[in-house]
């Protein structure tokens, strides 16, 4: 079988992989295809090197089939289409308040263990959604992105109705503003990059670039006056930050999606005068995973449009220095099969 590794910054090697039986809990997965996502170009660029253990696959945006099954394991069969949810939080304690999703001790598949950037992997059996019949397994592999889209939209409490601005029109910023709308939102996307514009505008979305046009303004005449309802942070700009008080509503919402590293000005006094709410929001929990394969089994959404391309496996090393300065890619996927049984 084949696999692709993390061998040290900026180095990405094709090699043999190692097909893993399953113990007992765990299944082995025929991974069909795998998404490549920002967080494979952090550590591509050597940025989580104190996390991953080099030479390592990585990877963790999948859909595949069941190809083994360990005992204990009652809730999928062999042949199953699935996905798999890539968080262990067997290290959890009560301490975590139940919140294991992102409880301490959380370690992360594709990142502090082996991901899915290979032609079979072996997985705790509970990461595993099963997927209904007769979805499409490319579009499945945006399960995990669009399941931190549901998971945004869920803690930014979306109602029909509300104005909602999506900053950043990235892949997720993108899902975030699909899953808002068919909460019911109005949504808007500032976004620079004149490829995601487009795409938002073909999406059927009202799209600006804030450099352009005055974000502020045009927010207020979309909400006589009165401004957004919420605000999701997609960008991880400091000067959108700065500016996100001028958006909101009194009472409004913004939610943190974005990841922040360093800290950043904000305008406490507006949070203060509006009593706006700042909602941080990190990975999914189970139900958001169950509303993304619910979307992506509806074809309510037109997740296929983001899907730039698709390359076999075997491509990986020489896509990843052309995606870091490919700024119009979306969504890439790898196709992983290669016969494995």
């Amino acid at each position: 079988m084949t696999a692709a590794y993390y061998a040290g910054p900026r180095k990405i090697t094709l090699g043999a992989g190692t097909i893993v039986p399953p113990a007992t809990g765990e299944v082995r997965l025929k991974v069909v295809y795998a998404g490549i996502c920002g967080t494979d170009l952090h550590i591509f660029h050597g940025a989580m090197d104190h996390r991953i253990k080099a030479p390592q696959v990585i990877g963790h945006e999948m859909s595949g089939t069941v190809a083994e099954i360990g005992p204990g394991v009652e809730h999928l069969s062999v042949g199953d289409s699935v996905v798999v949810r890539p968080l262990d939080h067997r290290a959890a304690t009560p301490a975590d308040r139940g919140h294991d999703h992102i409880c301490r001790g959380l370690k992360f598949l594709g990142i502090d263990s082996p991901g899915a950037f290979q032609s079979s992997w072996t997985v705790p059996a509970f990461t595993v959604h099963r997927l209904p019949d007769g979805v499409d397994l490319r579009t499945a592999a945006l399960t995990e992105p669009l399941a931190v889209a549901c998971h945004d939209v869920r803690l930014g409490a979306v109602a029909p109705g509300e104005l909602a601005v999506v900053i950043g029109g990235g892949p997720i910023g993108m899902l975030v503003a699909m899953v808002a709308r068919h909460a019911g939102a109005r949504v808007l996307i500032a976004e620079i990059n004149p490829f995601r514009l487009a795409l938002a505008r073909r999406l059927g979305f009202e799209a600006f670039d804030p450099t352009q046009t005055d974000l502020p303004a045009l927010v207020r005449a979309r909400s006589n006056e009165s401004g957004a309802d919420v605000v999701f942070e997609v960008s991880g700009s400091k000067h959108a930050v700065l500016g996100l008080p001028d958006l909101l509503a009194i009472r409004g919402r913004v939610v943190l999606v974005a990841i922040h590293a360093r800290p950043v000005e904000v305008n406490l006094f507006q949070f203060f005068w509006k009593e706006l709410r700042l909602i941080g929001t990190r990975v999914y929990e189970p139900e958001d995973y169950e509303s993304a394969i619910q979307l992506i089994a509806s074809g309510e959404l037109p997740l296929a449009d983001l899907i730039t391309e698709v390359h076999p496996l075997e491509k990986i090393a020489e896509l990843f220095p052309r995606l870091e300065a490919d700024p119009s890619a979306m969504k890439v996927l790898l196709s992983c099969q290669d016969g494995t049984p």
